[in-house]
């Protein structure tokens, strides 16, 4: 028997999520039990779309453990005397009472995934069980059209991005399965947890209730209608920004696809949210971006921003329409053996053509309600090097690029991911590359001349930044003016990229 997709929508009765909690609790239904229980190779295996390894590994295996895997990781049929001792606070009635299953004859068959999901962020690494509804993997075809995603890649990534800061009121405007707001809601009075889908909103309220989590509000409806007439101080987003034909036998899945044309979810967004920010206020959001016609996509995005708003878009990739059209519809189910995958890919690249699309840019941005007084800030790169900790950098960037608004610190340090490497040809005694590496945040790699390197390996603290310069000005025979108007700007960026930092007092 395989496992049937459910289009109705989990009940989250706190009652039954708390019993539910208290049963994966019990069970210890977390990560790394698993990862013990079938091994490291069958765990990665399954991120790959392969069952088969974790299936192998505990073939025979009765256990809770084994049951629960089964049942809400693989989203496999267990019997049901098998889940009843698994879930006994809950029961099989329970489960199906949720609406994370259906029995038949002796059978629990799962309607949904259920699993522990890890994160890190400020305060350390914790966990989190996630409901969604069953995957490719689980139904052995495509995803309907309703589908509500798990913890995916752009989860991921935004949550990785998303700054750890205080807040009263936060938003998470298309919070699908919830993970977002469960994250934001850390460090935040308030979230407000909006989608369109109703699934969606379900099963973000199951999440929240299972983890224990009681300052999320949700609310359905589309982009910023269920908060008309409101202010946060963050706002988090992971849109349905995918760039998606409109056009019969065109799937539209509601976890990615906006409806609009093109990149104009992305840019409505960006127009929109400033009327919904507090004074100071963040948004971050995830985003594709057009080149059209020899209009650079980033550049398109830079004009949709209000002159009174700061900006940092980093770019993580950028691909051609025909990678881009490839990623989606494998994204749905369908591969290039399917009788499906050629109509969708030409409905792709047709409606790329029709707008003159060149590329199509991936990644994040930040925009801010500049504080009073504040220097404008607009910051568009491309970074395609891995990142971590990119949060906790935009954070502290933010505020390194205020304090540079009144002049450098009178103090510096080294900020401690930072190393330092030269590079020498054979037999030469002076480098002919010196190179400052960032061992987190956005991972950058500069190349500094000799007086920059030294510059930043005085900054203990301890001298002042125009007592170092005033020694290297002795030391390399300049003119201390000519010194300082060189490297001044340069410290600047250092200070604002992370590599120093001000001094504390």
């Amino acid at each position: 028997m395989t496992a049937v997709s459910d289009t109705s929508a989990p009940v989250p009765e706190p009652l039954h999520c708390a019993a539910l909690a208290a049963d994966l609790d019990a069970a210890d239904f977390r990560s790394e039990p698993l990862r013990r229980l079938w091994g490291e190779d069958a765990d990665d295996a399954l991120g790959r779309g392969m069952r088969e390894p974790i299936l192998r590994a505990i073939a025979g295996d009765e256990g809770v453990l084994a049951t629960l895997g089964r049942l809400f990781v693989l989203g496999m049929p267990q019997p049901s005397h098998l889940v009843e001792a698994a879930v006994p606070r809950l029961g099989v009635a329970g489960l199906t009472a949720l609406g994370l299953a259906e029995v038949s004859a002796e059978t629990v068959v799962p309607t949904a995934l259920l699993r522990p999901q890890s994160f890190v962020d400020a305060d350390g690494v914790g966990e989190w069980w996630i409901a969604s509804d069953l995957d490719e993997v689980a139904l052995g075809t495509a995803l309907p059209a309703d589908h509500v995603l798990g913890v995916g890649g752009a989860s991921r990534t935004l949550a990785e991005i998303i700054m750890p800061i205080e807040v009263d009121r936060a938003l998470d405007l298309g919070t699908g399965c919830g993970i977002q707001a469960l994250l934001v809601a850390r460090y935040a009075g308030t979230v407000i947890a909006t989608d369109i889908s109703a699934r969606a909103l379900a099963y973000a309220e199951i999440n929240a209730r299972i983890n224990g989590v009681s300052n999320i509000t949700f609310r359905q409806g589309s982009m910023f209608e269920p908060v008309a007439g409101e202010a946060f101080d963050l706002v988090v987003s992971n849109p349905p920004f995918v760039i998606t034909p409109r056009g019969d036998g065109v799937p539209e899945y509601e976890y990615r696809d906006g409806g609009l044309i093109g990149d104009a979810l992305v840019e409505q967004f960006i127009r929109d949210v400033p009327a919904y920010l507090t004074p100071g206020g963040v948004a971050q959001l995830l985003g594709n971006w057009e080149s059209r016609n020899g209009a650079s996509g980033l550049d398109r995005l830079s004009s949709w921003v209000r002159d009174d708003l700061d900006l940092w878009v980093i770019q993580r990739e950028e691909l051609t329409p025909l990678g881009y059209a490839e990623l989606w519809i494998r994204d749905g189910g369908t591969t290039p053996r399917d009788a499906a995958f050629t109509p969708l890919l030409t409905a792709w690249l047709d409606d790329f053509a029709e707008r003159g699309v060149t590329s199509i840019g991936f990644g994040y941005v930040l925009l801010r309600r500049r504080p009073v007084d504040g220097s404008p800030l607009r910051r568009i790169e491309t970074v395609s090097q891995p990142v971590s900790g990119v949060g906790v950098a935009l954070r502290d960037g933010l505020a390194a690029h205020d304090l540079l608004s009144s002049g450098l610190p009178v103090t510096l340090v080294t900020a401690a991911d930072v190393t330092e490497a030269r590079h020498l040809l054979p037999g030469d005694d002076d480098p002919s590359v010196i190179e400052l590496r960032q061992g987190g945040g956005f991972a950058r790699t500069l190349s500094v001349d000799p007086a920059l390197a030294a510059f930043v390996g005085a900054c203990d603290g301890e001298l002042t930044v125009m007592q170092i310069a005033a020694a290297l000005a002795d030391l390399f025979e300049v003119p201390f003016a000519d010194l300082w108007a060189d490297l001044e700007p340069r410290i600047r960026s250092l200070v604002f990229d992370g590599f120093l930092a001000p001094a504390a007092s």
